[in-house]
């Protein structure tokens, strides 16, 4: 059963694109791990699953939500005070400890920023353990990207950050292009790097088969990969990618381990 939170605030991202921040009114969920997700229930309208954006600090959670269904939709609108179903967490996790001592590389386009933020955010708090920190983020438009008001603490918080966009607006003075353009423009050693890649799926496929081109190895590759998830327990198979079951066997799974899967298109 769903644990209730109540919404604390809620913050627009962009036009379609809410962050909300949920404190728990029930005994709380279990800590989470960057990466992991929980189903989050609109009473009256349904169920969904959706990554926890935030780090982990105490019970509160912050998710990020787009707007692209009717449950999705009743998320964004939420106000504050409003109740809402939380189950979880659920799935893997990034596994960002296992990068201190190498490069990290952060990969992602648009929504797909939401569910790296806490292993990005995780790793800055503990910078003196990484040797380079580089994020590389895509976005269709300037309007569309997500957290954009803090790109620049990350920076200063020693991240390597780098924009482009597909579209490009009055005033964008960044690059224009797909994500896999700035890999080019990235300092990768291939040896000594660890890649966390969220986006589309052709995003994160292209994406990972360039890097293995320079030199970085499949199982140093980890992408989050999302199917049609329902229950969130293995039980109900809806989810099924191959051998997977990814609310149990993922979302985050090794390059390695998913490049024969990524050829299966979800119905």
């Amino acid at each position: 059963m769903p644990a209730r939170y109540r919404v604390a605030w809620s913050h627009a991202e962009t036009p379609d694109t809410v962050t909300l921040g949920l404190h728990p009114v029930d005994p709380p969920i279990a800590a989470h791990q960057p990466g992991q997700f929980t189903m989050l229930y609109a009473f009256g309208t349904g169920e969904v699953p959706i990554s926890i954006s935030g780090a982990a600090a105490g019970p509160d959670l912050v998710q990020t939500i787009r707007a692209a269904g009717a449950v999705t939709r009743a998320l964004c609108a939420a106000t504050p005070g409003q109740l809402i179903g939380v189950r979880g967490p659920f799935g893997t996790d990034w596994s960002v400890d296992s990068a201190a001592g190498h490069d990290l590389l952060v990969v992602a386009g648009g929504i797909g920023l939401a569910p790296l933020r806490p292993a990005l955010v995780t790793a800055l708090a503990a910078r003196e353990r990484y040797r380079r920190i580089t994020v590389l983020i895509g976005s269709r438009s300037p309007l569309q990207l997500v957290f954009a008001d803090e790109l620049a603490g990350w920076r200063r918080s020693g991240a390597d950050v780098q924009v482009t966009v597909d579209q490009a607006e009055a005033g964008w003075t960044g690059h224009v292009g797909v994500v896999t353009q700035l890999l080019d423009r990235a300092n990768i050693d291939p040896a000594a790097t660890v890649t966390l890649i969220c986006g589309p799926e052709v995003m994160m496929r292209l994406t990972a088969r360039a890097l293995c081109d320079r030199g970085v190895a499949r199982e140093n590759i980890r992408i989050s990969l999302e199917r049609n998830m329902r229950c969130g327990t293995a039980e109900c198979g809806h989810c099924q990618l191959g051998p997977l079951l990814l609310c149990r066997d993922g979302p985050v799974v090794s390059y390695q381990q998913a490049a024969p899967l990524l050829a299966v298109r979800e119905l």
